[in-house]
């Protein structure tokens, strides 16, 4: 079911230049899609057109079947959650308060609001007790997981955001991106994410959009995005470096071959390494040239060996000439 889309819709601030040109996209409800480009490229305009705070200039934008010239834009915006990478938090209120926020412009009663706080604490892995905190007594990763729970206190169907993880460490960023991904996982909530980070926007997104000068350049999966470039554009803005991205971030389950039970017993004594089915490919490379194994076990969750990991069954990808698509 589509919940987001965009029919031919154009945006122009000075009535000369486009910032978004002649654009049609659709969002399947409970997609994680990811948004790329070059500073300038039309990405948050595009976020702030779907939140309402800003309007087309041409075109048509449905949200939920529904233009947003028809909605009220109070109700819009409450429908949706807004992270942003200042965060925004209210210094003068508590983390309890800032998170109910929406709920207390809601008028829900006092018990709702904070019931609902010390759900939505727990889902970012914070403690309970953060709730009578204020913003100043929070670290920057902390502030983020109270502004990714603020923006899901109203129980929205739609998640926009804004580089909300650009401004902390890389340690306390990934942490982040694997929250958000668990998050995803259990509301399946649809969630539109802007990055400058092609290694965030790998290990994100379900689908990525590339931007170029407020035009889609290409609209795909990861594997899409690095191995079927359709452009020149594409494939120069996902290259070699990128294409370790990749590897960083997808798991050795994706290209390991499963195994029997027989099959199985032959690891019951094995001395060597064994890589975890989450382990990035790169991990499983490395093992290989260290070892010289050319074949390794996976193991999954329990420790149980599930299948076996070779360099040479993805040595195909790494020596991909990686041509442009012309299909």
């Amino acid at each position: 079911m589509e919940i987001i889309k965009f029919e031919n819709v154009s945006k122009s601030y000075d009535g000369k230049t486009s910032v978004i040109k002649s654009l049609d996209l659709s969002i399947k409800e409970g997609e994680f899609v990811t948004m790329i480009g070059a500073s300038g490229c039309g990405k948050t305009t595009l976020l702030k057109m779907v939140n309402g705070l800003i309007k087309p200039s041409s075109g048509t934008l449905y949200i939920k079947g529904k233009p947003t010239e028809s909605w009220d834009m109070i109700q819009l915006r409450r429908s949706m959650g807004y992270v942003i990478q200042q965060i925004g938090l209210f210094p003068h209120l508590t983390v309890a308060k800032n998170i109910a926020y929406v709920l207390d412009i809601m008028k829900e009663d006092e018990q709702v609001k904070r019931q609902r706080a010390a759900e939505l604490i727990k889902l970012v892995d914070l403690d309970e007790s953060y709730l009578d905190k204020y913003p100043r007594e929070l670290s920057g990763g902390q502030k983020q997981r109270v502004g990714v729970a603020r923006a899901l206190a109203a129980d929205p169907d739609i998640i926009l955001m804004d580089e909300p993880f650009g401004a902390v460490d890389e340690i306390t960023r990934k942490v982040l991106q694997e929250e958000i991904l668990n998050i995803h996982g259990l509301l399946k909530k649809t969630i539109l994410f802007v990055t400058h980070d092609i290694e965030e926007a790998i290990k994100l997104g379900s689908r990525i959009i590339l931007f170029n000068e407020g035009v889609i350049e290409q609209n795909g999966t990861k594997e899409e995005m690095v191995f079927k470039p359709k452009t020149e554009y594409v494939k120069s803005f996902f290259g070699l470096k990128n294409f370790m991205s990749y590897m960083n971030v997808v798991n050795v389950g994706k290209y390991m071959k499963e195994i029997d039970m027989a099959d199985r017993k032959r690891y019951v004594s094995w001395q060597g390494q064994y890589l975890r089915d989450d382990s990035p490919v790169m991990e499983g490379i490395k093992i290989s040239f260290d070892t010289s194994e050319d074949v390794i076990p996976v193991k999954d969750n329990s420790g149980e060996v599930v299948g076996t990991f070779s360099f040479k069954d993805i040595k195909g990808l790494l020596g991909a000439d990686r041509q442009v698509d012309s299909r």
